[in-house]
């Protein structure tokens, strides 16, 4: 690849190195630069500007960056579309991230233009939560490396795979010594609990009994007879010695105890035992507090599937010192099993991208008919934006009524989505979309603004727009752009709810555009859905067309 200063005239095809601020525009490094932008460079009295040329046999950054990250996932992971030659890798539900730690550095060792960074080897996460990203250094790649390293992660299978929390049914003993509260047992049983639900697990039942060998004994054959898939015993006195009454116990029920202690902290006298085929574990003392512990990494492992054995917890020392460490605990993290419906997705290490749905026009050039109503294959026009939000990265979805409130909603009623009534809708979009980020909540990053009136926006296209948001990058508004010529919908970063909240006018949005164009990314779509809003008949009856040939 050609890396250097290029005269202006000589650069129409190569790589812009380093972002240019225009009149009026912005040319943003990694652009390929047209004969448009030529021009532009030339009426600003630029004579040369520094750009990358790819040789033959060179791989593009995005096409590389897709090919790796495709090649490193296995069983439950997405890929995210490749952009600046960054391809992010999201679970696709919740579960165990599993990779071996020397696989990752055989890949990053192949050459220093192929980078991968993931979260640590056994980290719980939750579906859509990021867990690694794919980088290529420079703009192209050769493609010896690209094959070197494709090889790497794709030999024995995919390097990265996530394993899924699984259903088990739990049964919780906590002993008691004279003067045990019970409210203390009261409160561990919320906390395991909120434990097990985050893990997508149940608590069937719960007994309590005395704090001696008998008692436990007895209590552990009525458990064992359930036939749960996992016994937690929660002790009056924590565990001290392997014949401590709780290991005894489980001895005398048949089991084994297969490790005691851990080099976890908290979390040092957990012991974990086994009857059968089920698993049994005596909990430590901080597993009565739902904050992160030793207790943790056990539960969630088993809670996958997965087979734990002592070597297992012996090597669980690195990064095992978590006293002090701001954890947030998982139950309060995502307090509700993974199967139920959730109205705001859990928190998943990634921004959270709102869409905002504007559907509060009037259509007047519809005539009497709500053009946001018409029946377009089956579903209400304004359907289809608001399914394809969903089906995106997007975290929630956030619909501005106006005109036509009660009907509109009627017609988004089933989905999983928040309203806000803009009654002043007859002055213009403006206000609809004042209303629209004045719902946002804190903690939102960014918002796509949406029209309700173009169907043949995708999830896919939103995705895109997504991948291409970075505003530590300089990436902080994003718009599509086809043929040329920009169009909707356009993602905003938070730094400008603000503004938003006080547009004037619907030409407001352009001003910012154009004063913050260093700041202002464009996504190339091969299709020209992101100009066609549907404003006649005429034009419903053609999207009607269009939608049936893309199916």
């Amino acid at each position: 690849m050609y890396f250097g200063e290029l005269p202006v005239a000589k650069a129409e095809g190569a790589i812009l190195a380093h972002s240019r601020r225009l009149d009026g525009r912005a040319l943003k490094k990694g652009r390929v630069l047209d004969t448009d932008d030529l021009a532009a460079l030339k009426a600003a009295g630029i004579e040369h500007v520094v750009c990358a040329r790819l040789d033959d046999g060179d791989i593009p950054e995005d096409r590389a960056a897709d090919q790796l990250a495709t090649a490193c996932s296995g069983a439950h992971i997405r890929v995210g579309p490749a952009f600046t030659g960054r391809a992010n890798l999201f679970a696709e539900t919740g579960g165990i991230v599993l990779y071996d730690p020397e696989r990752l550095d055989g890949l990053n060792l192949v050459d220093e233009t192929i980078t991968l960074g993931l979260v640590p080897p056994y980290q719980a996460v939750t579906q859509g939560q990021m867990i690694g990203t794919l980088k290529i250094i420079p703009f192209a790649v050769p493609e010896s490396p690209v094959r070197i390293a494709e090889a790497l992660a794709s030999q024995e299978g995919p390097l990265l795979r996530v394993a899924p929390f699984e259903s088990r049914e739990t049964v919780l003993i906590q002993s008691r010594l004279p003067g045990t509260k019970e409210t203390v047992l009261d409160s561990t049983l919320r906390v395991t609990t909120d434990r097990l639900n985050a893990l997508g697990s149940q608590l069937a039942s719960e007994a309590r009994c005395d704090h001696d060998h008998a008692s436990l004994t007895n209590t552990l054959h009525r458990a064992i007879a359930a036939n749960p898939g996992l016994i937690l015993i929660s002790g009056a006195s924590a565990v001290v010695d392997r014949r401590d009454v709780i290991p005894s116990a489980i001895e005398s029920v048949g089991g084994t105890i297969l490790h005691f202690g851990m080099p976890v902290d908290p979390g040092n006298l957990m012991l974990i035992g086994r009857v059968g085929k089920i698993p049994v574990i005596g909990m430590p003392g901080c597993a009565r507090s739902p904050k992160l512990n030793g207790f943790d990494w056990v539960l969630q492992r088993i809670c996958a599937g997965l087979d734990i054995s002592p070597r297992d917890i012996m090597r669980m020392g690195v990064g095992g010192l978590l006293k002090d460490v701001p954890h947030r605990p998982l139950p309060r993290a995502s307090a509700k099993p993974a199967a139920a419906s959730t109205s705001a997705k859990p928190e998943t290490g990634r921004p959270e991208i709102a869409g905002i749905l504007l559907a509060a026009g009037q259509s007047s050039r519809m005539g009497a008919t709500n053009k946001l109503l018409s029946t377009l294959h089956g579903k209400p026009l304004v359907r289809w934006v608001a399914e394809a939000i969903l089906k995106s990265a997007a975290g929630r979805l956030v619909v501005v009524t106006g005109h036509e409130v009660e009907k509109v909603t009627a017609a988004l009623s089933d989905l999983d989505a928040a309203f806000v009534h803009n009654p002043d809708y007859a002055l213009g979009m403006s206000t609809s979309v004042r209303a629209g980020f004045s719902a946002l909540g804190e903690g939102t990053a960014a918002a796509l603004v949406c029209l309700g009136d173009m169907p043949q926006i995708t999830a896919a296209l939103l995705d895109t727009m997504i991948a291409a948001y970075d505003p530590v990058e300089g990436r902080a508004i994003v718009v599509p752009v086809h043929a040329g010529r920009r169009g909707n919908p356009i993602l905003w970063d938070h730094r400008f709810f603000e503004e938003m909240q006080e547009l004037k006018g619907d030409t407001g949005a352009r001003a910012l555009l154009a004063e913050f164009a260093d700041l202002v990314v464009e996504v190339d779509t091969p299709s020209n859905a992101v100009h066609l809003d549907i404003d006649t008949p005429e034009m419903l009856s053609e999207a009607g067309g269009m939608l049936e040939k893309a199916e």
